[in-house]
Parts: structure tokens; sequence; C-alpha cells
């Protein structure tokens, strides 16, 4: 029997959560005709779902979920559309929430990483340990979290399910070589090198893309880098070696300032903040290679788009990421800076290594896809449902 599911994609413009919506809805609407869908979305973010088939309905809602008002409101709003089940794309679960609900969880680092020191941190955690005990199915984005959410929170394995996120596949788009002709030759250079002397870069350069918080372990990356320049200083190619990072709150995490202070890297050390996707895109592609030194991570989606990128990859060798990243990526000790920067020159110097690295990542990347990322969601739907 057909069902009603009502998705709440508010945050369809974060930097992880968004691709987590905007692709399980897209490879939803390719899969299934016969349910429908509700989608809770910000006025302003209409154009986000265009393409979908007709039987996903848009509901625009203005408050964010950021509004304690919205405890009450957002479960008044979607009762109206009296759906069979509820789905909640991140685990931020309002405190009358209706079931029955489904909630993805992407990581546990708000109850493991973020100290409690005001009445407000304190309501977000009871709010996350409330969502996820009370929902009849949660969805743990790798089996690192999966064990993370029985471990902590003591849920029931028969109330868990792993589904694997995917990179967004236009990161492994590449163009037709018809229309890659038709654009002229060298065309995807041209534009390439067009965006990056845009931002003015002509010089080899890491790159992390993600956000800035206390897990990320951007202060070590900036130390492994600073130790890096000095034992290369005086390379044929990579003497002037850069660090771009791409991501948001720098304000909020003062460290990582004044890690880049500390160790005189200010001419070397670029903070980006967010850019267009396409400009992101070719960041990738263009990076000597791709550095996520992260301390935790509930899957890990930069280290796969690097890796369908084309870009070879270190990262570290806890939580989720050698479960993503299997064999394709050098694999560091991210308490060690010395072991950074040992894996990030391994990397830079050995071509055969690279070679080899590039190629096992392209494998790797292809192996996690958005398609059975719905089918598997989808029975999980209809498990809950029927059920209900």
């Amino acid at each position: 029997m057909p069902f009603h599911v009502a998705f709440d994609a508010r945050h369809v413009r974060d930097f992880g959560i968004g691709t987590y919506i905007r692709n399980l809805l897209r490879a939803l609407g390719n899969l299934d005709h016969e349910n429908r869908y509700t989608i809770t979305v910000h006025p302003g973010d209409v154009k986000e779902f265009d393409g979908l088939p007709a039987n996903f309905k848009l509901a625009t809602y203005a408050r964010s979920d950021l509004d304690l008002r919205d405890l009450a409101a957002f479960p008044l709003f979607v009762r109206q559309f009296q759906p069979d089940l509820y789905h909640m794309p991140l685990n931020r679960v309002p405190y009358w929430m209706p079931k029955p609900y489904v909630v993805t969880v992407h990581d546990m680092s708000v109850l493991l990483f973020e100290q409690v020191s005001s009445w407000r941190q304190s309501l977000r955690h009871y709010l996350f340990r409330r969502g996820l005990l009370r929902a009849d199915k949660v969805i743990a984005v790798s089996e690192a979290t999966r064990r993370d959410v029985e471990h902590y929170l003591n849920i029931p394995a028969s109330r868990i399910r792993r589904i694997y996120n995917a990179p967004d596949p236009r990161f492994a788009a590449h163009p037709n070589p018809a229309d890659a002709r038709a654009a002229g030759p060298g065309s995807a250079d041209h534009e390439r090198r067009r965006i990056l002397e845009r931002y003015q870069i002509s010089y080899p350069y890491l790159l992390y893309t993600g956000t800035i918080r206390p897990q990320k372990n951007i202060p070590r990356m900036v130390e492994a880098f600073a130790v890096l320049r000095g034992d290369l200083e005086n390379h044929p190619v990579y003497h002037d070696l850069r660090l771009i990072i791409i991501g948001d709150e720098v304000t909020r995490n003062p460290t990582v300032r004044q890690a880049v202070n500390k160790t005189h890297m200010e001419q070397a050390v670029r903070f980006l903040g967010f850019v267009p996707f396409d400009t992101l895109r070719v960041f990738y592609e263009s990076a000597a290679a791709f550095v996520f030194p992260s301390l935790y991570e509930g899957f890990g989606l930069p280290p796969l788009e690097a890796m369908a990128s084309g870009t070879p990859v270190v990262t570290s060798n806890v939580s989720s990421l050698p479960e993503v990243t299997g064999d394709a990526a050098m694999i560091v000790n991210p308490d060690n800076v010395f072991d950074i920067a040992r894996g990030i020159r391994e990397v830079l110097l050995d071509p055969s290594l690279r070679r080899d690295l590039v190629t096992r990542g392209y494998s790797q990347a292809a192996s996690f896809s958005w398609d059975v990322t719905a089918r598997e969601v989808l029975d999980t739907y209809r498990e809950v449902a029927g059920k209900s």
C-alpha cells in the first residue's frame, strides 16, 4: 500500500547535510513514483528542488529550527499533511515531533566534543538524545556511527540501520568527448586556469574543505604544514607550497588563527570561506593533495569528493575514515603532527604512490552510490510505515 512521507529539507544549503538532502531526494525521485512526499523547504530554497517528479510536493516554511518556537511550531505545521511517517535528515528533532519518524544521524560530535557551557547547549544536547531515543528507526551513515549510537545512547541494534552516504555525482562527472570537442580544444583546462587566476593561485597547494570545528584538528594540520614547508623549502616544485582552507566559522575557532600565527604561516595559509560548486570542484582537481586529519567523522564526505576529483588523499586512522576511504588514502595518526607531515610528504614526492592513490581513489569513490542509498532508505520507510 502506498504511503506518504514528510521530509524536512530546511538544511539543503548546509555543507555536508545539504549534499545528503539534495542527492537523497533526487535519487528517491528517480526511484519512487508510487509513494507521496511532502518536502518542507525555506521559501528561498524552492529552486533547489526543481526537477522532482509529480509525487513530490513542496511546502514552504520560513522558521529556522534554531528558533525555540520551532520545537512546537514545526510539528504543528507538518501534522496538517497527515503523513504516514516523518523523516528528519539530521538529528535536530523538535520536542513535540509526532511519530512515527525516521532520523538520520550523521555523527555524534555534539555529545562527544561540544562542552556544555550554556543553557542553549544543554538544551541542544538533551534534544539530541531525546530525538534519537524516540525515533522509530535511526539511520546511521557509517558502521562507526552506528556503533557510537548504540554504545553512547543504548539504542537497540534492531532500531539502527547503517546506510552509507555517497559523494555528489557531479564531482565524478567529466565532459562528454563530443561536448569537449564542441567547446574547443583545452576548454576545460582554460576554465580551470581562469578560476584559479581569479583567486590569484599560481602555486602548488594542499587543500582542506569542510566545517572548522575543534574535532577537525585544523591547528595540527597547520603545524604539520609548517614542518613540511621547512622540509621542502629548496624543492624545485614545492618550495612555495601553500595551504588553502575552504570552510566556515573560522572566527568561532580562534585556535586555528593562533596556529597560523604561532607557526608564522600567515603568508602561506589562505582561508576562503564557502565557494560555488564549480569553483570547489576546480580546487579539488587542482590540489597537489587533499588533507583531512580529522579526529572524528560520522562519515567523511570530503575525502571521497577529492577521490572522485582525481586528487590523492591524506586522512586519519580514526572513527569512520578508514572505513570510508579503504585502501585508497594515505592514513596518518591525527594526534601526531610529524606523522601528518610525513604522510603528506610521501604523497607529494612519490610519483608511483600518487598514481596508485588516484587510481584507487576513483574506484573507492565510485563504490558509494546515491541510488543504493535511496533504495535502502525506501526500504526503511516501508518498514516503519508498515508497522504504523
